[in-house]
This record gives C-alpha cells, sequence and structure tokens, in this order.
C-alpha cells in the first residue's frame, strides 16, 4: 500500500499596512491663487520597514511628514496610520524626530525624555524607567543627569530619538534628523539609528537630502520631483542586512544612489 506524504503549504503571511496615502494634494494659501505643494501623492509603508524620502529643496517632504504626523491637514487626499484617519498628533501612533533637537535647556537629559509621559500623567516611577530604558537603546547609559549644553550635537539628537521612542509608538517619522551634523558623526548616527530600528523593528519614514545616507538606511527609497511634489520613482534597496560602511563602495550602492540622482536631476 502507498503511503502518500499530507504535505502543508506554508503560506507567507502578508504585512500589514502601517501607513497608506491615498491621492494626497496640498495647496497653500487655497485652491485660488494659492502654491501647490503636493499633488496626487499615494504611498503605502508596510510595518516594520524603514522608509526614505529624497527630493530637490522645496519639493513637500516636510510638509508631507509634517501630514503624516498629524501637525499638518492635507488640501485633498487620505492619510491612514494603522488603518485609522490621522487628523491631529497622537503620540501613541505616531513619533517624530526633528532636524533640531529641540530640547528644554533647563531639563537634563533624562528629563527631556520623561517630558512627553509627564503631559500624559504617567507615574513617575513609571516614566523615569521607561527613560532610563531609551537612553540606554540609544547608548546613552549614564548621561540622564546631563544638561543639554553638556552633550554634543550627536548626543543631543540621540536624546531626541529616546523622546520620540519613549512613549512607543509603531511608527517613527524622522525630518533629516543628521542634517547638522558633521560628516563622521552623521555616519556614525546613521549606523547607531539602524541598530535601534532592528531592536525596535518601528516602521520608519525618513527624509534626507543625503543620496548615499538614503541607500544606506532604506529598504525602499521614494523620490520626490520638484514642488508640486510628486513620488516620481520608488527604488527597492537589495543590499542585505545588518548594513556595512564596506556596502558603500560596491556597484550596487552606487548605482543605486546613480538612479536616484538622475531622477532628481531630471525634474526643473
Amino acid at each position: 500500500m502507498q503511503h502518500v506524504a499530507n504535505v502543508t503549504q506554508l503560506k507567507e503571511v502578508p504585512k500589514r499596512t502601517a501607513i497608506s496615502v491615498e491621492n494626497l494634494s496640498h495647496v497653500y494659501g487655497g485652491n485660488d491663487g494659492g502654491v501647490p505643494a503636493l499633488e496626487d501623492v499615494s504611498i503605502n509603508v508596510e510595518e516594520g520597514r524603514f522608509v526614505v524620502i529624497v527630493g530637490p529643496s522645496g519639493c513637500g517632504k516636510t510638509s508631507l511628514l509634517m501630514m503624516l504626523a498629524g501637525l499638518r491637514h492635507q488640501t485633498r487626499g487620505k492619510i491612514l496610520c494603522a488603518g485609522k484617519p490621522i487628523a491631529e498628533p497622537d503620540p501613541e501612533r505616531v513619533g517624530v524626530v526633528f532636524q533640531e533637537a529641540s530640547l528644554f535647556p533647563w531639563l537634563t537629559a533624562l528629563d527631556n525624555v520623561e517630558f512627553p509621559l509627564s503631559l500624559r500623567g504617567a507615574p513617575r516611577e513609571e516614566r523615569r524607567q521607561r527613560a532610563e530604558a531609551m537612553l540606554k537603546l540609544v547608548g546613552l547609559e549614564g548621561f540622564g543627569a546631563r544638561y543639554p549644553h553638556e552633550l554634543s550635537g550627536g548626543m543631543k539628537q540621540r536624546v531626541s530619538i529616546a523622546r520620540g521612542l519613549v512613549q512607543d509608538p509603531p511608527v517613527l517619522l524622522m525630518d533629516e534628523p543628521f542634517a547638522a551634523l558633521d560628516e563622521q558623526t552623521r555616519m556614525t548616527m546613521g549606523h547607531e539609528l539602524l541598530r535601534i530600528w532592528s531592536t525596535t523593528r518601528k516602521t520608519v519614514v525618513f527624509i534626507t537630502h543625503s543620496l548615499t545616507e538614503a541607500v544606506y538606511l532604506a529598504d525602499e527609497v521614494l523620490v520626490m520631483s520638484a514642488r508640486p511634489g510628486k513620488i516620481i520613482d520608488r527604488i527597492e534597496v537589495d543590499l542585505p542586512r545588518p548594513r556595512t560602511y564596506e556596502m558603500m563602495a560596491t556597484d550596487t550602492f552606487g548605482r543605486l544612489r546613480d538612479r536616484i540622482w538622475q531622477q532628481i536631476r531630471k525634474t526643473p
């Protein structure tokens, strides 16, 4: 008697969408005689992905990020975060790290990280434990008692990232957080950010003008046109993880960076 093996087909579990943007447009100053900033932008970002947005200056990258954060309202279109509209800031769903660290100079690093939790009335012991854990995560264990003026630029940005993570949002939006840093510190911070991301598995949307930074960090790069900003290319970065500095010298890395540059330089 012949026995037939019962083979179970393993189906790949589809990833859920963390951010959905449909036909988003924005005009500053109203539709009549206003300045069009964004036009018909549609994006889907899966959970746990690291997506980088690049484009020429003034193309609306930051405006788009502010709308994803609920800090600015679009003229047309729909934005969903975790399947729900985000019409106002919601730090439990979306954390934001800006270009400037924007720390309170009269608060210590630990108190700066605690601040969002204190606004929500979290118990002191709980917020202290969570803030200390976030400082450890970003590599600043032992620096909690330092004030912002006692920290380097890179350390201030680490505090800012810790503050963005302390409420444990599933999505982290980052608007050129390393732009003001020198090149060496910037590369180090990018590597540290990937370490933090691999630990937390947050969904990250990251804006930068640096094409090298974009390729080094991203799972996918979205390229925007000049104003009014549109998505003109979507580039999968098929480099293995964890990323290493040596990858920057490879032909694959160079081709990806050149493809982004060719798209940006074509825009008027």
